[in-house]
């Protein structure tokens, strides 16, 4: 497989795909600052984060990304806090999976397996690409011990699907939860992941294939 780095305005993909790279976006914020990626870690620091493709815990089984960061573009964020204070009030929090995903993860993705039920087109490219996707779930305020739910995340499972029936009346009340504080406050849930939520206005965004280590401030490698 060959991957194509973003390294100047943008990069034509094996997939046809036009992708933004790092001088395009840096470019796009002068138009519009809203294009900001910003940082969960920094921008809500109360919001747990456990990057699964930064570890082996995912269902590829191997590690994909070489930093473990959520990026999100910044209304994105905006509206998460949103969410997380609403769950707050409940006494839940919110822990995040995965966020922004370079274009080339995608690719990785598909390339071993090819069901588009569970992982993006390449053609088209992802939500999380876009920077206005998250994977997530809830945990308790106190304790952070996260709250059962009918799959764990990154499951290919059919009970995965957010309109599964769900026996238990605890899990299902806490999918439902999740569900519909997220849709409340701009998101959308993927029909075939109940961690998964779109932000409703990803079509205002572009794909991207910039890496992590670009988006850091002092350039880590």
């Amino acid at each position: 497989m060959v991957w194509v780095l973003a390294t100047g305005a943008y990069a034509q993909n094996k997939y046809g795909l036009r992708t933004t790279g790092l001088e395009e976006y840096k470019s796009s914020l002068k138009v519009n600052p809203e294009k900001e990626l910003v940082n969960l870690a920094t921008v809500a620091p109360d919001i747990k984060l456990e990057i699964g493709y930064a570890t082996e815990k995912n269902f590829t089984g191997k590690k994909i990304y070489t930093l473990a960061r959520a990026y999100v573009r910044k209304p994105v964020a905006d509206a998460l806090k949103k969410a997380q204070a609403e769950f707050n009030k409940l006494g839940y929090g919110i822990k995040v999976f995965d966020a922004y995903r370079p274009y080339k993860a995608t690719v990785k993705f598909y390339e071993e397996y090819h069901d588009t039920t569970y992982v993006a087109s390449p053609y088209r490219g992802s939500r999380h690409n876009r920077g206005c996707a998250l994977d997530m779930t809830l945990v308790v305020l106190k304790t952070g011990e996260e709250l059962p739910m009918p799959t764990s995340w990154d499951s290919f499972d059919p009970q995965a699907w957010p309109t599964a029936t769900v026996a238990d009346p605890v899990i299902r009340k806490n999918r439902d939860l999740l569900i519909s504080v997220m849709e409340r406050n701009g998101f959308t849930v993927y029909e075939h992941e109940w961690w998964h939520f779109d932000f409703n206005g990803w079509k205002n965004y572009e794909v991207m294939d910039i890496d992590f280590e670009q988006l850091e401030p002092n350039g880590k490698k």
